[in-house]
């Protein structure tokens, strides 16, 4: 059994113009590291021109598909009967996306399937993680 997910999924730019661009995205989750989700954005999706990943609590995803989440860089929310929204905040600006909830629902099912929730302490390495860490200090 693979220890990592990975999902494409399609997610729209929310910009000012009337047209929202569909941006390729993945979502995606490791065992090793089981508290956390990434999201990817490809080079040429970036304004940067590089590829670009946010990682964040997986709880983070799960409670943004009920109400609004998150009080830091990323922040998630519903938004009408079929879409979430995903806000990433940076010094660079702010990139709000709206991604098919369904997808999402695909995505932490297969999560949720590979570890559940609550159960997270049970996988990865706190303590190899935390030396790591504090290598540097």
């Amino acid at each position: 059994m693979s220890t990592v997910i990975e999902q494409a999924v399609e997610a729209r730019l929310v910009a000012a113009a009337p047209r929202m661009p569909t941006i390729p995205a993945s979502l995606c989750y490791d065992r090793d590291d089981p508290f956390a989700v990434r999201m990817r954005f490809p080079a040429p999706a970036t304004l940067e021109g590089v590829e670009v990943c946010w990682t964040f609590a997986r709880d983070l995803l799960v409670d943004g598909l009920e109400g609004p989440a998150g009080q830091g860089d990323v922040r998630v929310r519903p938004y009408g009967y079929d879409r979430t929204v995903v806000e990433f905040r940076a010094p660079q600006g702010t990139a709000v996306i709206h991604v098919r909830t369904p997808a999402i629902r695909r995505f932490l099912r297969r999560s949720t399937a590979l570890v559940p929730r609550g159960r997270e302490g049970r996988y990865g390495n706190l303590d190899h993680d935390l030396a790591v860490l504090m290598r540097g200090a």
